[in-house]
């Protein structure tokens, strides 16, 4: 563990989507994060984990019984030990089960104790159940993605349970983390995802103010209005990505593509020209295929890219340079990130079954043998 974050314990109240991908994040970095899992989740393929499942990368696991008070009191040792935990269920659930804030903060005042919800702690909505796609929609991150006369297109999930929630939550632990550094006092962190994809927006808000940006989806810079900002089809059936907004880089796209020989163009950001011109430019790109288009553009000031499906990602010759992939136990996945010169992140370990190192971690947090055979005889952990 020779990571930024080597040498911080932090605890994972199992969960999905958002909650494990902020903690991958804090493994891939270095930190011993150590998952707690239900003590009866003994078949792990029927509650939607696997030994293939990426986001579960890099941490051991328990398994406990937190509805059994000697598995309560098994979660609050390992407060005692523990510089940071993340918890992921509505607000009231930890609260109930005696392991809030209030109850984790009295057994370690230096705990930054981290919150991932959809809504936020309160809130008309606060206890309501959703998914990304709800919270990027109140957040007013869903309604400006898509093209225009089209309704709005959700971006995956990556906006609001991993953008807006996962970093979110990883970044509020990370920075929880250097404040208690130097007080010597823990907090909580309230990572809501309508929060974190509110903020991703915050340079449209700008735009917005300055009146760059119009309400009417599709027909500005960034979100397929412009035809020097879009991706457009090759002969073979592929894409590729142009963002050639600086005009330097526009008067490139010009010269590589043809676009305007012989005829006087309207300017760049006349908005009124762009229609025509993405036609224009869509015909264009149909008369080539994707890699004779890489090899006219790529590496040049276009600002070009071939639209790679996940299966080719890895094998561009820029991913592989910089092994932005790696193979952990037969799955290509990203590499951890960011890159630090001195301190550099990695994948610790592939994805542990519930309960896989129950007596190892135990063992490794203060607990001796004879307490986790008392807890296992008690039904407290697995």
């Amino acid at each position: 563990m020779g990571g930024p974050l080597a040498g911080v314990r932090i605890l994972e109240i199992a969960g999905i989507g958002p909650g494990p991908f902020a903690a991958m994040l804090l493994s891939d970095l270095g930190a011993d994060v150590l998952r707690i899992d239900r003590a009866d989740r003994v078949q792990p393929e029927m509650f939607g984990l696997h030994p293939k499942d990426v986001l579960n990368r890099g941490r051991r696991s328990v398994g406990v019984n937190l509805k059994s008070a000697e598995g309560v009191e098994t979660l609050l040792r390992l407060v005692e030990e523990a510089d940071a935990l993340i918890e992921g269920f509505r607000p009231g659930v930890m609260e109930r089960l005696g392991l809030g804030p209030d109850d984790c903060l009295a057994r370690n005042p230096r705990l930054v104790y981290g919150r991932m919800t959809g809504f936020g702690q309160e809130g008309p909505l606060a206890r309501a159940a959703g998914h990304d796609i709800n919270y990027i929609a109140i957040a007013g991150a869903l309604d400006p993605i898509g093209r225009a006369g089209e309704p709005p297109l959700p971006p995956l999930n990556l906006v609001g349970d991993f953008g807006g929630g996962g970093m979110f939550m990883a970044f509020g632990v990370a920075c929880g983390l250097v404040e208690a550094g130097r007080s010597g006092q823990g907090q909580v962190v309230d990572a809501a995802m309508v929060d974190g994809a509110s903020l991703l927006t915050s340079m449209i808000w700008g735009m917005r103010a300055m009146g760059h940006w119009a309400d009417e989806r599709g027909t500005n810079l960034l979100d397929t209005g412009a035809h020097f900002y879009e991706v457009y089809e090759t002969k073979d059936g592929k894409f590729v990505s142009i963002g050639s907004i600086e005009p330097q880089f526009y008067a490139l796209l010009l010269k590589h593509t043809g676009l305007g020989d012989g005829e006087e163009l309207p300017s760049q950001m006349s908005r009124s020209g762009w229609p025509e011109l993405k036609q224009k430019l869509a015909a264009i790109f149909k008369r080539k295929t994707r890699d004779e288009w890489c090899e006219i553009m790529e590496g040049s000031d276009v600002c070009f890219a071939p639209v790679l499906g996940m299966g080719e990602a890895p094998e561009h010759p820029h991913n592989a340079a910089r092994n932005a992939f790696v193979d952990v136990d037969g799955v290509v996945q990203p590499a951890p990130g960011p890159r630090f010169s001195r301190t550099p992140g990695e994948v610790q370990r592939p994805p542990s079954n519930p309960g896989e190192h129950t007596d190892e971690s135990l063992s490794d947090w203060g607990f001796s043998g004879e307490d986790i055979a008392q807890l296992r005889e008690a039904g407290a952990i697995a």
